[in-house]
């Protein structure tokens, strides 16, 4: 089977890779749809993962080709989307439900090889069954979608709460559609330029602004890029007494100035962090809100695509999310017809 293989640092190939193994528990999923997500960038471009070679990619869709129990043959041509992240399942964390926050987990397309290839191997306890009518770069975009969800949840968000985000990434637009489907009175999206203003309005009845230094301040503000900058910005529009969501994954340390710091004290601010999103296999969670709204069209995945490339371009998605040669939003790459 053709996969892109990352070798080393800055060094992905796409190449013909061994079909990978299937244990019992396990399925085999052909891939139809895989997003690139931002970590992905400094994964292949910079900072590399946690053991060469490995194929990379952890957002994406596909149908069940193979599975070697008996039990769930039934599973085999289903549409599935996948939660990629494995769960020790021995960790206090694990044993309270709470998987996102599991001490020793694997993940697909990280620890263990990923999506950006024809076939790839998943535990049969994460895939989530879709009905026809998701189509599969819509499926693919769960992950995503599941990880704003979680983030507006953790922020408590409330009918008639007022909400901003500070970031123009697909996470913090759909973090946007969220807080609008949970009722917030307003949506404001505080971007760097006026390039994402096209793209942040497909959402509709959002506001797209220039972050500055001083704006109106909200209820609920969450934190989307991860920057000393983005944060102090943030606390500056947060009321006092409001929520503060930080969900940006930095790329550095985080240092801040003391008058900052003693925003969040004077206007005794409650801080909350985010991270991933949570899943149990057939039971109540962020995918299956996710999956619910996606197959009653209750929420707008597509919009948030700005470019799709077919598999044996992926390369020049990474580029083009590498080098910033234009606004994006999602990068999507479709692997084949179904």
């Amino acid at each position: 089977m053709k996969a892109y293989k990352l070798c080393a640092v800055n060094n992905l190939q796409y190449q013909e890779v061994k079909y990978p193994d299937c244990p019992k528990g396990w399925s085999i999923v052909k891939v139809k749809a895989a997003g690139i997500c931002s970590s992905d960038i400094p994964r292949i471009f910079t900072k590399g993962t946690y053991h060469f070679p490995t194929i990379p990619g952890h957002e994406f869709s596909g149908r069940v080709e193979a599975v070697p129990d008996a039990e769930n043959q039934r599973l085999v041509g289903k549409k599935v989307s996948v939660f990629p992240l494995i769960p020790c399942r021995k960790c206090d964390q694990c044993k309270t439900g709470h998987y996102e926050m599991c001490e020793n987990y694997d993940y697909i397309g990280s620890r263990r090889n990923g999506a950006f290839a024809e076939y790839v191997a998943v535990p049969v306890w994460n895939l989530v069954e879709l009905d026809e009518g998701v189509d599969f770069e819509e499926a693919a975009m769960m992950e995503p979608l599941a990880v704003a969800l979680h983030a507006i949840k953790q922020s408590g968000l409330k009918e008639g709460d007022s909400f901003a985000v500070v970031g123009t990434g697909m996470i913090a637009f759909a973090a946007a559609q969220w807080a609008k489907r949970k009722g917030a009175s307003s949506v404001t999206i505080f971007g760097r330029s006026e390039t994402k203003r096209e793209l942040a309005e497909r959402i509709g009845d959002v506001e797209y602004r220039i972050a500055v230094a001083n704006a109106e301040e909200f209820d609920v503000v969450l934190e989307a890029v991860g920057s000393p900058v983005a944060i102090e910005q943030s606390i500056k529009y947060t009321k006092a007494g409001g929520t503060l969501v930080l969900m940006g994954n930095p790329s550095g340390n985080i240092e801040m100035k003391q008058d900052v710091y003693w925003r969040i004290l004077r206007k005794q601010l409650k801080l909350i962090g985010t991270w991933n999103s949570s899943y149990e296999s057939n039971k109540d969670c962020d995918w299956a809100e996710v999956k619910e709204a996606l197959e009653n069209k209750q929420i707008q995945a597509k919009t948030l695509i700005s470019h799709t490339y077919t598999a044996d371009r992926l390369e020049d998605g990474l580029e083009l999310m590498r080098s910033h040669q234009e606004p994006y939003c999602k990068v999507m790459t479709v692997w084949g017809n179904d």
